[in-house]
């Protein structure tokens, strides 16, 4: 029954939150535009449900010549000084809300990746794919970056196979803790879903 009505409730608490957000994404937006040269957003091709690839919205966090070139080299490597604080804190995401809005995402689910990732998945894996990918997910909040690829896959099948409404809600609570301590925080203390 959730997952029929999931797509709903993300809609329209994706528009209460835009609505609420506005003045601080303008806020953000007018910080990008004048403290580095470039667009405001950063769009990527990311894979979706049933692994449909979808366009990926973010707040540019890195030179627009950095984003241009692909140069990502090392670890925060053309990350701007704004950009940085916008990762820290997680604010770059924030336009995802439009995709959720949309309807290629969800507040909670595995992480969309990029198309690349797919051929390196095993079928298993690929059940990942089942549901809307997340602004936030299981393996974001037991480790997320810090662990291996198919330690990630791992948390994120799980979550297909017991996605639920409180499930999600106590990911999205423990989403917030995470950017005040971060994601290091929660390699030895994984998440358990119910």
């Amino acid at each position: 029954m959730y997952p029929a009505v999931k797509v709903g409730i993300d809609r329209c608490f994706a528009l209460v939150v835009i609505a609420l957000l506005t003045p601080f994404l303008i806020t953000v937006a007018i910080l990008i535009k004048i403290t580095s040269k470039g667009p405001v957003f950063f769009h990527q091709e990311r894979v979706g449900l049933h692994q449909k690839p979808f366009d990926l919205l973010k707040f540019r966090s890195m030179t627009h010549e950095t984003h241009e070139i692909k140069r990502y080299t090392s670890k925060g490597d053309g990350v701007t000084r704004l950009g940085y604080y916008l990762r820290k804190y997680k604010i770059d995401e924030l336009p995802q809300l439009f995709n959720v809005l949309k309807g290629d995402m969800s507040f909670v689910g595995p992480r969309p990746n990029i198309p690349d990732h797919i051929q390196h998945m095993n079928e298993h894996q690929k059940k990942r794919y089942l549901v809307r990918p997340g602004m936030t997910g299981h393996a974001q909040v037991s480790g997320n970056i810090y662990i291996e690829w198919e330690k990630r896959y791992e948390f994120d099948v799980e979550y297909v196979e017991k996605m639920s409404f409180w499930n999600d809600v106590r990911i999205i609570l423990r989403t917030f803790q995470l950017v005040w301590i971060g994601e290091k925080s929660y390699v030895d203390n994984p998440f358990v879903l119910r």
